[in-house]
């Protein structure tokens, strides 16, 4: 692909919602490790998840999978909804997330790792972080029998930004066919591995036929964003209720949208 190809490929599909949505991400949905531990924050307790979701419910909120929020984010439908994400495809996911969701008759989209299934978070030893095991093919199969979605976060959790662009093609490529050869359905949903991307990953999303991906940027999202670049709202270990609150139904995380 060439600068030249790019304005093209670049044309972007733009929300149309009339009101604000939230996209909450999460990652591990589990005790927290002990005190100093890095990145302790990504941890959510599952007692404080099965809370969040229903408060969610009790405000008459319906928690949604990326392809179910799609007709939310297009203008085609309005309503109180919230897209829930989860990132890296861990095994307390499925464990300690998915009753809480289907108790609150919630959907979901999570970000897998096609070439790391029934591994651990490696790309994550390095920095410390404990090692957590991931979801196997099996119980990919079982969260999408669950009426759970599964998304491509690519093949092995590359920095899409120290990666060459053939490399980066590769790796969404194989992080796409790989979970559609387990699910046996289009994997039309992308997030991009550390938030990191530029420009010709968006396009390169876009030419591979995702319909959304999402980032860590901070905000809801609003009528004319790119599907391709979606911001998201993170909860964290010490996200309380009513920063939940916060977070979900005031301009709370726009201000932080940066």
């Amino acid at each position: 692909m060439s600068a030249s190809d790019l304005p093209a490929i670049l044309a972007t599909a733009c929300t149309a919602n009339r009101r604000p949505i939230p996209i909450l991400v999460y990652h591990q949905i589990a005790e927290a490790p002990p005190k100093g531990s890095p990145f302790r924050s990504l941890y959510v307790s599952p007692r404080a998840f099965a809370r969040q979701m229903a408060w969610l419910k009790l405000l008459g909120y319906t928690g949604l999978s990326m392809s179910g929020l799609q007709p939310y984010l297009s203008g085609e439908r309005d309503g109180r909804v919230v897209g829930i994400t989860f990132d890296d495809g861990y095994q307390n996911n499925l464990v300690h997330a998915l009753p809480a969701l289907l108790k609150q008759g919630f959907s979901s989209t999570c970000y897998a790792v096609s070439g790391l299934l029934g591994k651990t978070n490696v790309w994550d030893e390095g920095l410390g972080i404990v090692q957590t095991p991931l979801m196997n093919e099996a119980e990919i199969r079982q969260w999408v029998a669950a009426g759970q979605e599964i998304g491509s976060h690519t093949h092995q959790h590359v920095n899409l930004l120290a990666t060459d662009e053939a490399g980066c093609r590769v790796e969404m490529m194989q992080g796409k066919a790989g979970l559609e050869s387990i699910v046996g359905q289009p994997v039309r949903h992308f997030c991009y591995p550390y938030g990191r991307y530029e420009p010709q990953h968006v396009a390169m999303a876009r030419e591979l036929g995702f319909v959304t991906a999402t980032t860590t940027r901070r905000s809801r999202c609003h009528a004319q964003m790119d599907l391709l670049q979606l911001p998201r709202v993170p909860v964290l270990r010490s996200t309380s209720l009513p920063v939940f609150w916060l977070k979900i139904a005031t301009g709370y995380e726009d201000r932080r949208n940066k």
